[in-house]
């Protein structure tokens, strides 16, 4: 079995709510659950060995708009969210995932030492993420208590505007370009962050905002969840030109399973084949090379097509992998090299 490490997933997103509903999450994960993606018997049946553990603060006001008869659609972005509301549910988040390693459900991997031993030890392997940093205060305080909580990769932004940047809609078709970049705060988010050794991910800010990180980052670009715009325009994907950056910087960007982000028309069909799949992993690694390609698969957050289903189907898509050609030390690069090698680089390994 190809092991594979993931760049992006919500499972703390349903663990919260079904907490919140007097569910318990260190049981839901370690015993499973039907609901979902992942839970600690799925993720080993289909080789997710570990991934990017999102604390991501949902949006109430948000509802995706249905395609107009052309298959376009816009969504407005969501309103911003309140400060103290956010860190709340921010810190209840980074609680479950505290409790989590130390009921022995998973390992909090604060390094890659630390991820490739969860994999030996047969421990999903957890790496603690931000996607919107809205329960970061604006003097930045505590994202050092964060930071010592386990926080390791952070997206400045979700798809919604907030003190440090700009996030783009969920649309199609429509161009990356969406609007200004980051803040005068965001720009000392990312200083911070590198100094920290703290992952920044770009996967739901502007166009604007990406160049912004990449003249500040002294990091490889990362887009742990996107796929290729030009085979799917949805707002969230990567141009051409966007890759090119991120393969000159030594990053990657993370394949998502997100059926909207996958298909030429940019439908939520669960119906969508795997080679939907291999046909962006290929345009990706014509344009960025092998290096630079990984896996990011939103799992728990998005509808994933149904020859996936949930982790427990991931081997469908290495064998899929396979099938194309992929194999060997490539696979592996695909599957969790890549994502290993930029971590350690970010991390001041």
């Amino acid at each position: 079995m190809e092991l594979v490490f993931d760049g992006h997933n919500d499972v703390l997103l349903r663990l919260w709510r079904n907490m919140k509903a007097g569910a318990d999450p260190v049981v839901e994960f370690s015993k499973g659950t039907p609901e979902g993606h992942i839970d600690a018997p799925r993720a080993r049946a289909g080789g997710l060995a570990g991934g990017l553990c999102a604390i991501y603060i949902p949006s109430g006001d948000l509802v995706l708009k249905d395609p107009e008869p052309d298959g376009s659609y816009v969504t407005p972005l969501a309103a911003p969210l309140e400060y103290a509301h956010s860190l709340d549910i921010g810190l209840e988040k980074a609680a479950i995932a505290l409790r989590l390693e130390r009921a022995g459900a998973w390992k909090l991997c604060r390094s890659t030492a630390d991820i490739r031993q969860a994999m030996k030890d047969g421990v999903f392997a957890a790496v603690l993420h931000m996607e919107g940093c809205e329960p970061i205060d604006a003097d930045l305080a505590n994202l050092d208590v964060f930071h010592a909580a386990g926080l390791r990769s952070l997206g400045p932004v979700w798809s919604r505007h907030n003190i440090f940047g700009h996030g783009v809609p969920f649309a199609f078709p429509m161009t990356t370009d969406t609007g200004p970049g980051l803040t005068d705060l965001g720009f000392e988010l990312i200083k911070a962050c590198n100094r920290l050794g703290i992952l920044i991910d770009l996967s739901h800010i502007t166009e604007q905002g990406f160049w912004d990180v990449a003249k500040t980052s002294d990091q490889p670009l990362i887009a742990s969840h996107s796929n290729a715009h030009s085979l799917t325009p949805v707002a969230r994907n990567l141009t051409d030109r966007q890759m090119d950056a991120i393969k000159e910087s030594g990053g990657l960007v993370g394949l998502n399973y997100a059926v909207t982000m996958l298909r030429d028309d940019g439908l939520d069909i669960a119906a969508t084949p795997i080679s939907e799949m291999i046909r962006h992993v290929d345009y990706m690694v014509e344009r960025m090379g092998i290096d630079h390609v990984a896996i990011g698969s939103d799992f728990d957050g998005c509808t994933v097509p149904v020859e996936i289903r949930d982790a427990a189907g991931n081997q469908n898509l290495v064998a899929a992998l396979k099938t194309a050609g992929y194999a060997g030390e490539d696979l592996a690069k695909l599957a969790r090299e890549n994502w290993l090698r930029v971590l350690g680089k970010a991390w001041h390994e």
